[in-house]
């Protein structure tokens, strides 16, 4: 749209300056011919007059074109002689008496039926009777006929020469970025999961084609690297499970085995952190599996209100100086518990790091906006501190801890949140960060099960 409109400008512009220098040039070059044709006409009456010879003056009063071109043979006191037919009775057109052998010219209307003036030239002559003077006029008509014309044709074919102009740099131009728009809508599916996916490249051996080919050649080098990041990160992982298993289980007999305090805190410092270790691996590993192929989700019968009962008691063993709040209703979705319990295990983990006195772990089901889709909604929060609203999406990348959760103790790793929303997304659901009147919260909502809203 924005070319159509640069070039409908430019094409108005430059048509009006044309029809400008056109109409200047048109009408310079008339009013000379009106200018040479009078002239003409008045040296050739002249010259009769001179040479006394009446038959020439005669043919010289009768122009081709009456009414347009007219003249008059005037004696040395101003009366006419001789006059072209049109104005027989006619006074003197003009009362311009130049002296002998000389000229002189002006422009006015006459009463002739033409509306446009006359350019009248006045010629002194010396004939044998004396000196007398030819007046020849030329009407002007022709010239304003053409500089209305012109007008006219600038004002009429200016717009449409303008929009015709529009119209086709719009349709060319539409019809030439059509396959950038191609590009463009593909571009924006490709993600790290469908690296494999390629930009479409016109038929036509252009620069836009060049471009697709360029980034498709740059697509193949991005997948090649993220495929070995992947292999790399899922092979490593899965090679350090072998030993890390070992460790811990050495250091499970280390702990178990009443050493001295002075051994055993080591030891129990090895067995927290081969399990903090193993736990990372799992993540790696499930993430790696995430990126290379879309997650899969088993889905069976779940009732989300015993996962989470499972969870409200976890809490409420291992914590017992935390207060568990929150409503819970029967809610039943289609899903893979497994996949769904470790989402749920990570937020509630997530927010007993933070609680100062209460963790909120509530599930209800509604309807999603009113169409008969209904959701279930499990919020799990905490009265800690709140996140801050520009940290609320930042918060589920991977490897993203917020500075109040970055020591070794306090925070993870940085993965939970990350696989919980990916989770959570397999499950055709949505995982959110929310503000509380005190503290901070996760919210999930998952579909529920064609009849489990109406229970």
């Amino acid at each position: 749209m924005r070319s159509a409109l640069a070039a409908g400008v430019v094409v108005a512009v430059a048509s009006l300056l044309a029809g400008g220098v056109l109409l200047l040039t048109a009408h310079g070059v008339l009013v000379d011919n009106v200018n040479t044709a009078a002239g003409d006409r008045a040296t050739q009456l002249s010259t009769a007059m001179a040479a006394g010879d009446a038959s020439a003056v005669t043919a010289a009063l009768r122009p081709a074109s009456p009414g347009r071109t007219v003249a008059q043979v005037l004696d040395s006191a101003g009366q006419v002689i001789g006059a072209s037919t049109a104005i027989a009775d006619h006074p003197p057109i003009s009362a311009l008496r130049p002296a002998a052998g000389k000229r002189l010219q002006e422009t006015k209307h006459l009463n002739l039926g033409e509306e446009a003036p006359f350019l009248i030239i006045a010629t002194g002559v010396h004939t044998p009777t004396g000196v007398q003077t030819a007046l020849v006029a030329e009407s002007t008509d022709t010239v304003n006929d053409a500089d209305e014309a012109i007008a006219a044709a600038v004002v009429v074919g200016l717009p449409v020469l303008t929009i015709i102009v529009a119209v086709a740099t719009f349709l060319f131009v539409g019809r030439t970025l059509r396959p950038v728009e191609a590009m463009t809508r593909q571009a924006a599916t490709i993600t790290a999961r469908n690296l494999h996916t390629r930009l479409p490249v016109p038929v036509a051996d252009d620069e836009i084609a060049a471009l697709a080919d360029t980034m498709n050649t740059m697509l193949d080098r991005i997948e090649t690297a993220s495929a070995a990041q992947r292999r790399f990160v899922a092979d490593a992982s899965h090679e350090l499970r072998s030993p890390l298993a070992t460790i811990h289980a050495n250091a499970d007999l280390l702990v178990s085995a009443g050493l001295p305090d002075t051994e055993a805190a080591p030891a129990g410092r090895i067995h927290t952190e081969s399990r903090r270790m193993a736990k990372l691996v799992d993540d790696l590993l499930l993430l790696a599996r995430v990126d290379d192929q879309a997650l899969r989700v088993r889905h069976e019968d779940v009732d989300l209100d015993d996962l989470v009962y499972v969870q409200r008691d976890r809490v409420s063993l291992e914590h017992p100086q935390l207060l568990v709040d929150g409503r819970v209703e029967p809610v039943r979705i289609s899903g893979d518990p497994e996949q769904l319990h470790r989402v749920l295990r990570n937020l509630v983990d997530n927010a007993v790091r933070h609680a100062r006195k209460t963790v909120t772990i509530s599930l209800t089901a509604r309807d999603s906006g009113g169409i008969g889709i209904g959701i279930g909604e499990i919020v799990i929060g905490n009265d800690g501190p709140p996140i801050p609203a520009a940290d609320r999406e930042r918060i589920f990348d991977r490897f993203v801890r917020l500075d109040d959760s970055r020591s070794r103790h306090g925070g993870g790793a940085g993965l939970g949140l990350a696989i919980a929303r990916d989770i959570v997304t397999a499950h055709h659901g949505t995982l959110t960060a929310d503000a509380l009147t005190h503290g901070a919260a996760m919210r999930i909502t998952l579909p529920l099960m064609s009849n489990t809203y109406n229970m």
